[in-house]
């Protein structure tokens, strides 16, 4: 009994030490894109690296109530960032759809901001293709396509174009989803966030596994696999990606090579969901001809598409070809449910895009009829001021040809007052001449009469 309470304590004490072992090196690839206080970020780091945790929550209302104190958007950011996947994991989509709503708003204008937001976006969108609202995450894909190329940020665009990608995955469409992601690729390296090159290599070589060109696959996984050294917990989705192409190729030793080492990674049960150890599980048990087994593994599966998948590859392994067509046949039904689904949800995105362009177009119709207003109340107050100049000038003119007129009166009047004054002048001068003749004529006979 002490022996196996302490064999119970170690176990518990070497999973805490591997817990802590992932969250150290998971931290290296938490950015603090917001550049809060190390303090700060050191909370939030420890909830990112435990971001489905319900204690979280606590956490989450702890960073949002601090930020409402503080009048700081960027620790309110911090706690919604954290509080959304927990709503996720718990289904509580409306409240998940709420936190991402506020954070948006928050960060609406904030150049600052936006590589915090579209990071955000991105983990949002991977939600809502998981949960099967493909539409919106297209639409938000779409939205942060369209800002990053008006901010000009690489590193949107980078996101965007990996969600679709992810969409193209999910709708069995692996050449467009290798398109997208390549093109993820080139703008992380344009934004410099080489961080998320190896996640996106393992999404392109998972791709090449279903197109069944494996020469690529494997060179995509090395690419991957450079990154290890700086990111050990890359190490147990290389191997997984490693172990689907193995078995695709049908190589079943190395297969049970690689799955027999992810068992004994003491990481693969952390870093793994159930879904893909149950897979997993049951390509070994088909390499092992234990149909059996794989049968109710399958059964433990948990979406309809994969239990029927699975059970048809069993039943045809094992030569049950009744039940291989019955599981075919469901599994059909299924996707096409899923493509009728997939066919509504391609309208819907292109009757939402429609109504945006035609926003769009109504705006910049508004904006054109608003542009042309102005341009003619600018030419409506051009033509009052030079008519007014026109008409002022006009003014001046006639009053410069009013007082000419009656300087000109003014000065043939001077003239004819001053030729009537000379003409007086020449009058009173000949009449003085003529006294002083008669004057001279009298003193002369006056004084001929004196001398007679």
């Amino acid at each position: 009994m002490l022996l196996s309470r302490f064999g119970s304590a170690f176990r518990r004490l070497i999973a805490a030490a591997l817990l802590l072992y992932v969250c150290v090196f998971a931290r290296g690839q938490i950015v603090n894109r917001l550049g809060v206080d190390p303090d700060t970020f050191q909370r939030y780091a420890y909830g990112r690296m435990q971001q489905f945790a319900p204690s979280n929550l606590h956490l989450a209302d702890s960073l949002y109530s601090e930020g409402a104190a503080k009048d700081s958007y960027k620790l309110k950011c911090l706690g919604l960032s954290l509080e959304f996947p927990v709503r996720f994991a718990e289904g509580d989509y409306p409240r998940m759809d709420e936190a991402v709503a506020e954070i948006k708003d928050l960060t609406d204008g904030r150049k600052d901001a936006s590589a915090f937001r579209y990071a955000v976006l991105h983990e949002y969108c991977e939600y809502l293709v998981h949960i099967g609202r493909s539409s919106d995450a297209m639409l938000e894909a779409r939205e942060m396509e369209r800002r990053s190329n008006a901010e000009k940020k690489a590193i949107g665009k980078m996101y965007a174009y990996r969600i679709i990608g992810l969409i193209q995955s999910y709708r069995s469409n692996s050449y467009l989803a290798t398109v997208n992601l390549k093109k993820a690729v080139k703008c992380s390296r344009e934004a410099s966030q080489e961080q998320d090159l190896p996640n996106l290599y393992l999404l392109i070589a998972q791709e090449y596994i279903k197109m069944r060109d494996f020469s690529e696959s494997s060179r995509y996984c090395d690419m991957a696999a450079a990154y290890e050294e700086f990111y050990p917990s890359l190490h147990i989705r290389i191997m997984l990606t490693r172990a689907y192409q193995l078995y695709a190729q049908k190589k079943w030793d190395k297969f049970s090579e690689t799955y027999l080492d992810l068992l004994r990674d003491p990481l693969y049960r952390m870093q793994t969901d159930m879904d893909t150890r149950h897979q997993m599980d049951i390509y070994y048990c088909i390499t092992r001809e234990l149909f059996d087994e794989a049968l109710s593994k399958a059964d433990s599966l948990s979406t309809p598409i994969l239990r029927h998948g699975q059970k048809h590859g069993i039943y045809a392994s094992k030569g049950v070809y009744d039940g291989a067509y019955s599981e075919l046949s469901s599994l059909m039904v299924e996707k096409d449910s899923i493509y009728i689904k997939v066919q509504n949800e391609d309208l819907a995105i292109l009757d939402a895009e429609m109504n945006n362009a035609a926003l769009r177009e109504e705006a910049q119709r508004l904006k054109s009829a608003n542009q042309m207003m102005i341009m003619i109340g600018f030419l409506v107050m051009f033509a009052i001021a030079f008519f007014a100049i026109l008409l002022s000038q006009w003014q001046l003119r006639q009053n410069l040809d009013e007082m000419r007129r009656k300087n000109n009166q003014n000065l043939a009047t001077r003239r004819a007052f001053q030729k009537a004054m000379d003409a007086k002048e020449s009058e009173n001068d000949y009449r003085i001449k003529i006294l002083q003749n008669r004057t001279t004529n009298i003193l002369t006979n006056y004084e001929d009469f004196l001398n007679s």
